[in-house]
């Protein structure tokens, strides 16, 4: 009949959708309860949403795992691989955002040799353990965004026990209020650091002389939406970017939010002058500083240049000391000559027989 397919089509067609199916219902035979998972060839993926637990009984095999919008609260030992029994070796990508998390304790990723992208974001975390990412080699990126605000006003003493001895490339610390660079917490070989919407006024010379180190070389910073300070302290760092503008990619976004004059101002196109480091204004300490130093260096230079015209002046006296023996000779002898021939005329003036020979007037009218 018109229109129908053969029998033989029909067949083909049904084992093409059969073999497109089957990796699906492989999937769903290994995939846990209130858990969405996706199995092809190169990927084995599970999704859980508000969880408030870790799961237990996840497929060995899987690659990338999504916890969203849980109450996991504490993640405690080995919290995704059942307690060291059960390690997830191909697991490379955890996404635990707004979970609750408020505590992550020692070894809380162990049994997950493989995992490299951990992202932690949105939690509110309170606690976290100085080995909490210990037993993950792998971890090259690390995302805290808006999770370290109620961890202390000195967030950064505790991320640096957590991140000690990782091996990270990129580093997330965006909306965590950040009143300065931390530093101590950065890893050795760092090569990407998000320090966007945080309370960054900017960076001092300790700071930027920090990621001029050997070990953050090849450091990139992201400083957009800070609320930066556009005064004579900024410009260190405006000289730096300037000097290297590969190093703050997100630069020519970069607005100034203090002093008022200045507000919304682009960074990167400010004069020196605006920042009030010129004549009229109170220098700050590193410019006294400078300040200082260069009067003592121009003092120096000034008694080296003075030493060197007297060394001179000694070395020709000595190397004309014979004709200027003789010039002061010379000297001497017209010096006498001259005082000889005063003394000669004033004997003559004053001699009496000479008066006395002098002709006297006649009288008139004789």
């Amino acid at each position: 009949m018109a229109g129908r397919r053969p029998l033989g089509a029909r067949a083909l067609a049904l084992l093409r959708w059969l073999g497109m199916l089957l990796p699906l219902l492989q999937a769903g035979q290994g995939c846990p309860g209130h858990c969405y998972c996706f199995a092809t060839p190169e990927l084995d993926q599970c999704s859980y949403v508000r969880l408030r637990e870790p799961p237990r009984d996840l497929p060995r095999g899987v690659r990338n795992l999504t916890i969203a919008g849980g109450n996991l609260t504490v993640l405690r030992r080995a919290a995704f691989a059942g307690n060291g029994s059960r390690p997830l070796g191909n697991l490379s990508l955890l996404l635990l955002p707004r979970d609750n998390i408020q505590a992550i304790e020692d070894r809380a990723f162990q049994g997950l040799p493989g995992l490299a992208a951990l992202d932690l974001s949105h939690n509110p975390l309170r606690a976290l353990a100085g080995g909490a990412f210990r037993g993950c080699p792998r971890l090259r990126t690390l995302k805290l965004n808006r999770a370290l605000r109620l961890l202390g006003e000195a967030p950064e003493e505790p991320l640096a026990g957590a991140l000690r001895n990782l091996s990270l490339r990129r580093l997330e610390l965006a909306g965590n209020g950040l009143r300065a660079l931390p530093g101590a917490a950065l890893p050795e070989g760092l090569e990407e650091l998000d320090l966007r919407n945080n309370s960054l006024p900017g960076l001092s010379p300790e700071e930027l002389a920090r990621l001029d180190s050997a070990p953050l070389g090849r450091l990139q910073l992201y400083l957009g939406s800070n609320p930066l300070r556009c005064d004579c302290a900024l410009r260190p760092l405006l000289g730096w970017m300037r000097n290297a503008s590969w190093r703050v990619p997100d630069a020519r976004s970069l607005r100034c939010a203090a002093p008022r004059e200045l507000s919304g101002a682009p960074v990167l196109r400010l004069r020196l002058e605006q920042l009030g480091c010129g004549a009229g204004r109170e220098p700050g300490p590193e410019a006294a500083g400078e300040q200082k130093e260069l009067e003592t260096a121009s003092y120096v230079f000034f008694g080296i240049v003075l030493a060197l015209i007297g060394v001179i002046f000694l070395m020709v006296l000595y190397l004309n000391r014979r004709g200027i023996k003789r010039w002061l000779s010379n000297l001497r002898e017209a010096c006498r000559d001259q005082m000889e021939g005063y003394h000669y005329r004033y004997e003559q003036d004053t001699d009496p027989r000479r008066a006395s020979a002098s002709p006297s007037p006649s009288p008139s009218g004789l």
